[in-house]
């Protein structure tokens, strides 16, 4: 977890170069105040002159305005920083629950755990963006201030520096100890809560077995221990109010009772007020925020990271070829269904009702049908992410649920498009050398896009065409001899829809196209018919003449112009 924290600050140098910046003119206010209280009170206010000492204070006024432009580009240079460590994060979890749903073949995926990691990831997100911004906007302001009392009063710095140094040990020293109890304190509560649910669910069954007693002691456990966590919780938090009182209050006390010593020096008492607004204007408020930032949100990104490296990483893959099953056979890309019935829910009705289809391999199918007749649900059985309540589907003979991810391809309708390079992206299930993928990018009809292989990606610039361009070049390069299209195209023009399947089909394997424009089945080999539960096969002709329901599709469609 410390390399993804040290790789999020070093893979986006322009925006850390941005970052700091923009922090050199917010924390210029922090720099001037001094100077500008001094220069007021002692050019100005003090000697009649108060014409000059409002310049000044306009001075610092004028930096603050530059100090609220500068951040709110803070905060965009942050979110440029966060953001990708969200990405690396939720890919680490996610990669690593859905591997090992993959590999387990006598459960069922727990579905749950993308959720919980999710939000796990949202929280780590969200803490990192504070700690950075946190710590920035500390040093900063520290540095600004070191070098205002440094040029203003010197003899100044020697009363303030010392005990602030000090108060920012006395918090560090405590953070590990702080995290701990943190963390000790958010799995008590958690348990404590769990404990709580259970018995509230389950009270009727504790009174009809008379469990009372035994159920409340173990809760009155849990509160127990949850109370002295949150006690412990409590004592080493008091060592950040110590060291605020060190850090930001000691030095105003030592300005205060040393104002003689300074003006015996030849300080004059504007200068004396100067350093005293750097100490109450900046340094106690940056050492507030830090304390409280770390406190918070530092021992939660801590938390949340120790949780989710806890929560088991990613399980080894087995060296499998590309269509190697784990017993060690070898499917192709053929799809057999037997007796294959599937419903959204015990109470539901089927979807799909005891469906027989064969498809051999390197057979080209599309799939049409009215919508909710089931198109998608048998794309998402073929692939295996939906399990058959009934029959089996098999794939080169073997179970779709014993064939790796690997064996077959699913484009959805809405194509994933992940933060990286252009190549990254188009060889994400392949180890395709550049020639393969520039004939692949060619076949498809994605040249448009290859401008800057190596320019990272913000998927939310794309267009949804462009996503599903750079899906297709990804599927089209995989090794699989399956590969399933549902609707993957329906955000290009016909022209450009022609042409991807048009390749898909001259790729070899076998090729399920679920259909969103009739053209489509035009061009398959079959035409597989789902309407009403019922599930016919046959060539365009043939179900023009057996299918009143495809015979009315194509009645109402019109080809596309010849240009």
């Amino acid at each position: 977890m410390k390399q993804l924290l040290w790789e999020a600050l070093r893979r986006r140098p322009y925006a850390l170069l941005r970052l700091c910046l923009w922090s050199v003119l917010e924390a210029a206010p922090a720099f001037l105040i001094g100077h500008a209280v001094a220069r007021a009170i002692e050019d100005g206010f003090a000697v009649g002159r108060p014409a000059l000492g409002l310049v000044w204070l306009a001075a610092l006024g004028c930096a603050w305005l530059v100090a609220a432009v500068a951040a709110r580009q803070i905060i965009l240079a942050v979110a440029a920083i966060a953001e990708p460590f969200r990405d690396d994060l939720l890919a680490h979890v996610v990669g690593g629950a859905m591997r090992r749903a993959a590999q387990s073949v006598t459960a069922r995926p727990d579905t749950a755990a993308v959720t919980r990691a999710g939000l796990q990831v949202e929280l780590a997100r969200d803490a990192f963006a504070a700690v950075v911004t946190t710590v920035r906007g500390f040093a900063f302001t520290v540095v600004s201030v070191g070098l205002g009392l440094l040029t203003l009063a010197p003899r100044a710095a020697v009363l303030v520096l010392p005990p602030f140094v000090a108060g920012l040990g006395l918090f560090l020293v405590s953070l590990p100890a702080l995290a701990r109890r943190q963390r000790a304190f958010l799995m008590a509560d958690e348990l404590l809560a769990e404990s709580m649910t259970g018995m509230a669910g389950g009270l009727r069954d504790i009174v009809a077995c008379g469990a009372e007693d035994r159920v409340g002691a173990a809760l009155a456990d849990r509160v127990e221990a949850q109370a002295s966590a949150a006690r412990a919780l409590a004592r080493v938090t008091a060592a950040r109010t110590i060291a605020l009182a060190v850090g930001a209050w000691l030095p105003v006390m030592l300005l205060l009772t040393g104002t003689p010593w300074l003006l015996s020096g030849g300080m004059g008492a504007g200068v004396v007020v100067g350093a005293l607004a750097y100490v109450t204007q900046s340094l106690a408020p940056a050492l507030n925020g830090l304390v409280h930032g770390l406190g918070v949100s530092g021992v939660s990104l801590v938390a949340t990271l120790r949780r989710i490296a806890t929560s088991g990483p990613p399980a080894p893959v087995p060296a499998l070829t590309p269509l190697q099953t784990p017993g060690g056979q070898t499917p192709a890309g053929g799809v057999r269904l037997r007796g294959v019935t599937f419903a959204y829910g015990p109470h539901s009705e089927a979807v799909i009702d005891g469906l027989d289809l064969d498809i051999p391999e390197g057979d080209h199918l599309a799939v049409v049908g009215p919508s909710g007749a089931g198109k998608s649900t048998l794309a998402a059985l073929v692939s295996g992410l939906l399990q058959p309540d009934a029959g089996d589907v098999r794939i080169g003979g073997v179970l779709a649920a014993d064939v790796p991810p690997a064996a077959r391809v699913l484009i959805p309708q809405e194509a994933y498009v992940f933060r990286g390079s252009l190549h990254e992206n188009l060889t994400y299930l392949s180890d395709a050398p550049p020639h393969q993928v520039e004939a692949a990018v060619t076949a498809l009809g994605a040249t448009g896009l290859m401008a800057d292989r190596e320019l990272e990606l913000d998927p939310g610039s794309l267009s949804a065409g462009q996503r599903q361009l750079i899906a297709l070049v990804r599927a089209y390069l995989a090794p699989a001899r399956l590969v399933i299209l549902d609707e993957a195209t329906c955000h290009l023009d016909p022209a450009a829809e022609a042409r991807v399947e048009a390749a898909f089909a001259e790729r070899g394997g076998t090729l399920i196209v679920v259909a969103h424009r009739l053209t489509s089945a035009t061009r398959a080999r079959r035409i597989l018919l789902m309407d009403a539960g019922q599930a016919t096969v046959g060539t365009h002709d043939e179900l023009v003449r057996l299918s009143p329901t495809y015979a009315d599709l194509a009645g109402h469609w019109q080809p596309e112009p010849v240009s």
